[in-house]
């Protein structure tokens, strides 16, 4: 069941194009560490990217892990993203800029 967790979430970036600047891929993170945003609102969300009731289930038990963790955690969660997404463009950068 884990390895379907790490392979829907594998499976969103894939759905953009490489890089930052994925609206839906920033919604769908923002969405997850959003406490506010229950379990079945999240599941229909990302209903078009469910391949059956397996992954349903996995969905709703990703976003339940989030839902069991405290704001502090939740935040630190959102800023390592921003920080991974932030490194990623830094580096995407300097390889273009080293091939010109």
């Amino acid at each position: 069941m884990k390895l379907l967790r790490v392979l829907v979430l594998i499976a969103l970036p894939l759905y953009c194009s490489a890089g930052s600047g994925c609206s839906l891929l920033e919604e769908v993170a923002n969405k997850t560490i959003d406490s506010q945003v229950s379990t079945d609102e999240y599941q229909n969300f990302l209903k078009p990217f469910s391949a059956g009731p397996e992954t349903d289930k996995a969905i709703a038990e990703l976003k339940q892990c989030f839902l069991s963790q405290s704001e502090e955690t939740l935040n630190n969660v959102g800023a390592m993203l921003v920080t991974m997404v932030s490194s990623n463009e830094l580096s995407n950068h300097w390889t273009r800029t080293s091939r010109v």
